[in-house]
């Protein structure tokens, strides 16, 4: 395993970073069959692992602390806030109120002192940022937390963290975690370049795009009455214009991989460990088949002509699918911040 920078901040972790998402009761409910897949990544030289407070409302976090009993030191280890975790409707966000209760529910269920990677999962419009900023600095400080991470912020929103961190003395973002692969390319043309001009080290999420890049989804084949499929219907409706659009490159892109000599899943990993700015890209194999599968991409080097194509098919810095941007901003999404209050001027 050839180990990478995480950005500047002089750590070095394995170029597949496995992702927990998928341990606990929206995926694999066997925490012992869990557990080992866990085990099996880090006997193979997988030096860290991403989760979060809200996969499995807790779950999750709690099978990797089982797993990682007795080599905790051994990883460098990420977790997440910001989702909502029950019916407090404070009990979400990113207020300093919220943060200060989240990491200690997700040390706990971690069973560790401290979190290597702590990371604000969705911007949060409600809050200031310096706010946020303020409340994750005292857990740096207190040693609760070793360094501070974003995920699927928006490039103006990087920009502010930094500025924020650096007029107000807070710690800063090191690491921003986007969604970025063969079909969700947009954070090249803004993301990306600004994460590498603060050295900020990135981890995409779903390179696989939901499966689509595994060749799981076809056209003409009904997708699955489980798992993914049946939690985000629209998101696997063939009817849908994007998903059309994706299922239609599937098989160009197995052409594409089939002359470089590896399966799909390897050409996707491997494309979004080609840009400079990546530090690791995430996998969430559900089972130990599946994660066998994905280990060899790690090696995995990709030529210019390869790159080219995938270009062609894709341009750089686009989406097929709009909906896979992971995030919408608030200005657009909600149409009241559009419109003028009736009788005012």
């Amino acid at each position: 395993m050839r180990y990478r920078s995480l950005g500047t901040t002089g750590v070095k972790v394995s170029p597949l970073c496995l992702g927990a998402m998928m341990f606990g009761r929206i995926g694999n409910r066997d925490h012992d069959e869990s557990t080992r897949i866990i085990q099996r990544a880090l006997d193979e030289g997988i030096n860290f692992i991403d989760t979060a407070d809200v996969y499995s409302a807790g779950e999750s976090e709690e099978i990797v602390g089982k797993a990682l009993a007795g080599r905790r030191d051994d990883v460098v280890l990420a977790t997440k806030f910001h989702g909502t975790m029950g019916e407090d409707p404070n009990a979400q966000g990113n207020s300093r109120r919220w943060i200060v209760r989240a990491v200690e529910a997700s040390l706990g269920r971690l069973g560790t002192d401290h979190i290597d990677l702590y990371q604000v999962h969705r911007p949060d419009s409600n809050t200031d940022m310096d706010d946020t900023l303020s409340a994750l600095s005292d857990l740096v400080h207190q040693g609760k937390v070793r360094y501070l991470g974003s995920s699927t912020f928006p490039a103006e929103a990087i920009v502010e963290a930094q500025w924020v961190a650096e007029k107000r003395g807070h710690e800063r973002f090191r690491v921003e975690q986007p969604p970025y692969s063969l079909f969700v390319r947009s954070i090249e043309a803004s993301v990306l370049p600004t994460c590498e001009r603060y050295g900020m080290g990135v981890i995409p999420w779903s390179p696989l795009n939901g499966g689509f890049l595994t060749g799981r989804y076809r056209h003409g084949e009904p997708p699955p009455a489980t798992g993914r499929a049946a939690r985000m219907p629209q998101r696997f409706d063939p009817e849908r214009p994007g998903v059309a659009q994706k299922l239609d490159l599937v098989p160009q892109l197995e052409e594409v991989a089939a002359d470089a000599g590896i399966p799909l899943p390897h050409l996707a990993l491997a494309f979004t460990l080609t840009h400079p700015a990546v530090s690791a890209t995430i996998i969430g194999p559900r089972t130990m088949e599946q994660l066998e599968g994905l280990l060899g991409a790690a090696d995995v080097r990709l030529d210019d002509d390869t790159l080219d194509r995938v270009d062609r098919l894709i341009p750089p810095g686009t989406n097929v699918n709009a909906d896979d941007a992971g995030w919408a901003s608030p200005a657009v999404a909600q149409a009241w911040r559009r419109r003028r209050p009736a009788g005012a001027r």
